[in-house]
C-alpha cells in the first residue's frame, strides 16, 4: 500500500520539484502556440499531434534538467503485472460505464469519426492511443503528481492531479465523461508508486475505444 512514506519522497529518489512545474507552465504555450498555428488548416489529427507533440518538448525541458533521475521522479518504477492487468480491466469497466450515461461531447464524436475513415485509422491509433494518453499520463499523474505527492504527500497529489486532468478537457461533458477514469488512474498510481499501470491502461483503453469506433461504428 503507496502511503506518504513511499519511494517518490524518499531522499534516495529525486522528487519534482516546483522550479519544474514552473518550467513546464512557461515552456507549453511558448511552445503549443507556434506548433498549432502552423497546423491549423490540416486537420483534428495534425492538429492533436501537434498539441501533445508540444506539451512533451515542454515536459522534457521542464525534467531534462534531471539528467537520468528524471524517469523515476515521473513514476517510471516497476510495479509487477498484477496491478497492470487489474488496472487495465477497471479501467475498462469504467469507461463501459460513464458511455451508459448518454453524454457524447463534441469534441469526442469528431475524433471518433476521423477513426472511422479507413485511411486515417493507424494515425487514429497511434496518436489516440499512443501520443496522448503517454503525454496525458507524464503531465498529470507524472510532473503534477510527483510534485504534489513530494510537498502535500500521496493522497492530495492523488486528488488534485485527477481533478486537474480532467478539468483540462474543458468541455463539462467530456470532464465528467473521464474524471471516474481519472480517479481510477490516480489511484493506480498512488497504490504502486509507479507510473506503469496507469500509462498501460489509459493507453489500452483509448486504444480500444478508436478500434470500436472504426470497427463496430459506434
Amino acid at each position: 500500500m503507496a502511503t506518504d512514506d513511499n519511494l517518490l519522497i524518499q531522499k534516495e529518489n529525486t522528487p519534482i520539484r516546483w522550479w519544474s512545474v514552473i518550467i513546464f507552465l512557461v515552456a507549453l504555450p511558448a511552445l503549443l502556440v507556434p506548433a498549432v498555428w502552423l497546423m491549423r488548416d490540416r486537420g483534428m489529427l495534425p492538429m492533436l499531434a501537434a498539441f501533445f507533440a508540444a506539451a512533451l518538448a515542454a515536459l522534457a525541458v521542464a525534467v531534462g534538467p534531471l539528467g537520468a533521475r528524471a524517469l523515476p521522479a515521473l513514476g517510471f518504477r516497476r510495479a509487477g503485472w498484477r496491478p497492470v492487468v487489474l488496472g487495465t480491466v477497471v479501467a475498462l469497466v469504467i469507461s463501459v460505464a460513464v458511455t451508459q450515461l448518454g453524454i457524447e461531447p463534441e469534441d469526442i464524436k469528431q475524433a471518433m469519426d476521423v477513426a472511422k475513415e479507413p485511411a486515417l485509422f493507424g494515425a487514429s491509433l497511434a496518436i489516440m492511443a499512443g501520443l496522448a494518453p503517454v503525454v496525458e499520463e507524464l503531465v498529470f499523474r507524472g510532473l503534477l503528481y510527483g510534485w504534489l505527492a513530494g510537498r502535500w504527500g500521496t493522497a492530495v497529489a492523488w486528488i488534485a492531479s485527477s481533478l486537474a486532468f480532467a478539468i483540462a478537457h474543458i468541455d463539462l461533458g467530456h470532464v465528467l465523461l473521464v474524471l471516474p477514469l481519472g480517479l481510477w488512474l490516480g489511484w493506480l498510481r498512488r497504490r504502486t508508486d509507479s507510473l506503469w499501470p496507469s500509462l498501460v491502461a489509459h493507453m489500452v483503453n483509448n486504444g480500444l475505444a478508436v478500434v470500436a469506433a472504426a470497427l463496430l461504428d459506434v
